[in-house]
C-alpha cells in the first residue's frame, strides 16, 4: 500500500512538471553555499563579527537591482545596477536584497572581503534569471572600497560595475559608470576625408530622392 503511495506521489510531481505548474525546490544547503533553481548564495555572514569589530554599528537594509533598465542612463552600457556607490559605516551589518530585473542571469558579488570570514575574500548573490534573493554581511572596521560587479563574461564590461565604500572608503575605483573615468575609453574615431564626406552626402541625397520618386511613381499608375 504504501509502494503504491509513494508512486502516484511522484507520479503527481511528474505531471505537475509537465502540465507547466511550478514545483519549487527548497534551496540545497552545503558549507558557505545556498542554491536552488533560481540561483545562489556564497559565503553569507548574518552574525560572525570581524575580528576588529567589538560590535555591530549599524544595521542598513540596501536594495541592490541589476539590469538593461538601469544602464539605459549610461550611453553604451548594456547592463547596470540601480546604483553604483553606497556607503557604511565600519563594523555594519548590511542585509541585501538583489533583484534581478532582466530575464538573463547576473550577479552581485563583493570582494576584498578578509577570507577567515568570506572564503576568497568574497561575498556571491547570483539569479539565474528574474527574481530576488536576500543575504547578510558584516564589513571590518577597515576604511576601504570594495569591489562590486558581475563577473559572467562581459557583464561588467558592459557596465555592471559599483562600489562599496566603508567609512567613506580610500579612493574611487575606476571605470564605474557614471561615476569614475574608465582605464581604457571605448573611441570610435573617424577619418573624415573628402571620400568619407561624399559618401555621407550621396547617402543623403538617395535618401531623400529615393521616396519622392517612388511617390511619383505610384501616381502615375
Amino acid at each position: 500500500m504504501k509502494v503504491v503511495k509513494i508512486t502516484t506521489f511522484a507520479a503527481a510531481l511528474w505531471l505537475l512538471g509537465i502540465s507547466g505548474w511550478p514545483v519549487h525546490a527548497e534551496m540545497m544547503h552545503h558549507p558557505g553555499m545556498m542554491m536552488d533553481e533560481t540561483g545562489m548564495i556564497m559565503n553569507a555572514n548574518p552574525d560572525r563579527l570581524p575580528r576588529d569589530c567589538p560590535q555591530i554599528s549599524e544595521t542598513v537594509e540596501l536594495t541592490i537591482r541589476a539590469g538593461h533598465e538601469h544602464a539605459k542612463k549610461f550611453p553604451g552600457r548594456m547592463f547596470a545596477y540601480d546604483r553604483q556607490e553606497w556607503n557604511v559605516k565600519p563594523c555594519a551589518k548590511i542585509n541585501i536584497t538583489f533583484i534581478n530585473d532582466d530575464h538573463v542571469r547576473h550577479q552581485m558579488m563583493i570582494h576584498g572581503l578578509p577570507g577567515y570570514l568570506y572564503p576568497e575574500g568574497m561575498l556571491h548573490l547570483e539569479l539565474f534569471g528574474h527574481g530576488q534573493l536576500k543575504a547578510s554581511m558584516i564589513v571590518p572596521s577597515r576604511k576601504k572600497t570594495y569591489l562590486v560587479h558581475c563577473e559572467l563574461p562581459q557583464h561588467q564590461e558592459k557596465g555592471m560595475k559599483a562600489q562599496l565604500k566603508v567609512d567613506g572608503g580610500d579612493g574611487d575605483l575606476p571605470s564605474i559608470p557614471g561615476l569614475t573615468d574608465p582605464v581604457r575609453a571605448d573611441l570610435y574615431p573617424v577619418d573624415w576625408n573628402r571620400q568619407h564626406i561624399g559618401m555621407v552626402l550621396f547617402s543623403i541625397l538617395i535618401g531623400t530622392l529615393a521616396p519622392l520618386l517612388l511617390r511619383l511613381r505610384i501616381g502615375k499608375k
